[in-house]
């Protein structure tokens, strides 16, 4: 005689296995076709080792606007300060290499540190996957607006008249803020202060609100146009295109004061090679589009891309450099 309770059931039953084992069988299926897909298939976090509103930040953003279109995903900042750069960049050193964590940086963790810091926690170039160089600027030295001097030779004879009385700012110790205003103390025989900061935005408002009266920034140019320090020069050799007027550091104040400095897009070490490639690809679009251009041009960025091994030269060179003008110092850069 047919049972149809114990058919219904075992139908009850077998319908309940095939459930789960589709159920089972999508998942395999969908996971599979996760890992098989090409990077990138999520979000990217880039992480900023200086303070949120100072340069790296203002730059990395129009930056990562670009990279998010060319890569189909959202790259997305993550600031880290502290240290000068080196939390966030020693940061990255312990995160995957799988081409979602990344570092942009200056070469202010990557060369001066490595020439001011004896016991850096992390190797410049072994520590990381080097993508690609973006490009160069120089830092602009600006004053507080109650500080009684109007260009570089006023600046140096009132700090020659009150040694000791001025303190300049910096992004951290052994920054390239740092080392921009050890070097100019140096060479213009002043008695300055260093203040460390936790990125050069700390230090820029402290700057306006008196608390230092000196400060070596690439992003100071929102600060100046708005009349809330006053400049005074630029690091590097070349006059800043922005501001043709004021001379460089080194054109007479101080010959030969000549600092430029980089922003440069690195990954944890051992990053696939395709991985490395397609962000370097991704980069040098960002620096040749005309919009990207635009903006960072009126940051004082000269945009360059570079091979991964461009980028490691400029290291390796830098650092030479950095070192024989350190040892020329006396008592270091401290």
């Amino acid at each position: 005689m047919f049972n149809t309770n114990a058919w219904i059931q075992r139908l009850s039953v077998m319908t309940s296995v095939t459930t789960v084992a589709l159920t089972t069988y999508l998942l395999a299926t969908a996971s599979l076709a996760q890992a098989q897909s090409p990077y990138p298939n999520r979000p990217i976090k880039m992480i900023v080792p200086y303070a949120a509103g100072g340069f790296s930040d203002q730059a990395s953003r129009v930056i990562v606007e670009s990279m998010s279109k060319t890569l189909g995903q959202p790259v997305i900042i993550d600031i880290k300060a502290g240290g000068g750069g080196r939390i966030g960049a020693e940061a990255v050193t312990k995160l995957s290499p799988d081409g979602y964590d990344l570092l942009m940086t200056t070469n202010g963790t990557h060369t001066y540190m490595a020439v001011t810091e004896k016991n850096l926690s992390y190797d410049p170039i072994n520590d990381f996957t080097p993508i690609s160089l973006v490009g160069s600027y120089g830092l602009l030295m600006v004053v507080n607006n109650a500080l009684p001097v109007n260009n570089l030779q006023e600046f140096l004879q009132y700090a020659r008249n009150n040694p000791g009385k001025l303190n300049y700012a910096s992004s951290g110790m052994g920054s390239g803020l740092h080392f921009a205003g050890e070097v100019f103390k140096s060479m213009g025989k002043l008695e300055m202060t260093h203040v460390p900061y936790r990125g050069s935005g700390p230090g820029m408002q402290d700057v306006m609100a008196g608390q230092c009266q000196v400060i070596f920034d690439g992003g100071a140019k929102p600060f100046i146009d708005a009349g809330k320090v006053r400049l005074l020069g630029t690091s590097s050799a070349r006059r800043d295109p922005r501001y043709p007027n004021t001379p460089a550091i080194g054109e007479s104040a101080l010959p030969g004061y000549d600092l430029t400095y980089w922003l440069g897009l690195f990954g944890p070490k051992g990053m696939p090679r395709d991985v490395q490639m397609k962000l370097n690809a991704a980069i040098r679009i960002a620096v040749a589009d005309p919009q990207v251009q635009t903006k960072l041009a009126a940051m004082g960025l000269h945009l360059v891309g570079s091979s991964p091994e461009e980028l490691v030269r400029e290291i390796r060179s830098e650092t030479d450099k950095l070192r024989a003008i350190a040892a020329s110092i006396p008592g270091g850069v401290q």
